[in-house]
């Protein structure tokens, strides 16, 4: 079984990881991208993976691990595994005013739409992985909302161990949460 965190950039992918190390199970990193300002906590990347369009059997080193795979590379699984995907879900306006803001301290260029395209176009990928993913037997997926994880962490910890039917320290995963760390918020309605 490999355990895969995914989502759009932005959408608490790092959280999740950081809660799952937390709770036991060992991440499959590399530490070539250091915490920073955007995630203080580190993002928790395996820099292999961009290969997995290519390369899909490097996802073998994950086997028994856990994994961020951004949802631009899901769909590059291949199906020669199981995996238990823990999907994080964020508004995709938060999701682009972070991508925003972190491009702006970064001091680089992002793709360059307006905020309405980007919000239309991320929407696009999102539907196209949902029913993607509807169709792969070999992928469990658990769908996170990222408001819940910061409201209700111990519930969604126990939710996400329930899910993965492995022993975890769902106190510790919990414990990983940090409100001030949530710095674009969407208005409230």
């Amino acid at each position: 079984m490999i355990t895969v965190v995914s989502g759009l950039p932005r959408s608490g992918t790092s959280l999740m990881m950081q809660m799952l190390s937390a709770g036991g199970l060992t991440p499959l990193t590399d530490g070539q991208r250091s915490a920073d300002a955007n995630n203080p906590r580190g993002y928790f990347e395996w820099e292999k993976i961009k290969t997995l369009p290519h390369d899909p059997g490097c996802i073998a080193e994950a086997e028994e691990k856990v994994v961020k795979v951004i949802s631009t590379l899901l769909l590059s699984l291949p199906n020669s595994f199981s995996y238990k995907v823990i999907f994080m879900q964020r508004p995709v306006s938060e999701v682009a005013a972070s991508q925003a803001a972190m491009i702006q301290k970064l001091g680089t260029q992002g793709a360059g739409l307006a905020p309405e395209a980007m919000a239309r176009a991320l929407e696009a990928h999102l539907k196209q992985v949902k029913a993607s993913l509807n169709l792969r037997p070999e992928i469990g997926v658990c769908w996170i909302e990222h408001h819940q994880v910061l409201q209700e962490p111990q519930a969604t910890a126990e939710s996400v161990q329930k899910f993965l039917d492995i022993p975890l320290d769902v106190t510790a995963m919990a414990a990983q949460i940090d409100p001030a760390l949530y710095r674009q918020r969407q208005a409230a309605k």
